[in-house]
């Protein structure tokens, strides 16, 4: 059976550099633990249901808004404050990349469409240069949205490392 050619997207990369092991970004990306621990932007939090880490399995998982000013933004926009997700995995090499098909299936007024994600992860001495590209979203405000979503996960993570190296 033949797959189905998706369509290209413009790709967004974003790029940061941590100070840690490639086992503890490795982990924070891979486990139920450690994605509850920072996925989600300013304001929102996730709950793991189900983690397949293999090719063809899945992320499940609930975004919770817990923040009252993204309650009120959901809300005029028409969205709940929690939602179910769900991502694909596509490619799995440990400790170096991450590939998956993240479900866009929110967004009011928009058919679900997948987003095409691609995790790389460098040792560079005792740091981790991590790049992170997706396909823009369907209009360039969802696709900046994405990108301001993702800074902020960023500066999650990151808090959430040099919390580890302090305790």
């Amino acid at each position: 059976m033949s797959k189905e050619r998706r369509p290209e997207r413009k790709r967004v990369t974003m790029e940061r550099t941590f100070r840690a092991t490639l086992a503890e970004v490795w982990e924070l990306w891979t486990t139920k633990d450690g994605i509850e621990s920072w996925w989600g932007p300013d304001g929102f939090h996730v709950v793991v249901q189900r983690l397949e880490l293999r090719p063809g399995g899945v992320l499940e998982y609930t975004m919770n808004a817990s923040g009252e000013e993204q309650v009120a933004a959901l809300k005029k926009m028409g969205m709940p404050a929690s939602h179910p997700a769900r991502l694909t995995f596509q490619e799995i090499v440990p400790e170096k990349r991450l590939a998956y098909l993240h479900a866009a299936d929110f967004i009011p007024g928009v058919e679900p469409y997948d987003v095409a994600y691609l995790v790389e992860l460098f040792a560079q001495g005792d740091e981790v240069r991590m790049v992170v590209s997706f396909e823009a979203m369907h209009d360039e405000r969802w696709t900046g949205m994405a990108q301001a979503g993702w800074e902020q996960e960023f500066g999650k993570l990151q808090r959430l490392l040099e919390s580890r190296r302090q305790g």
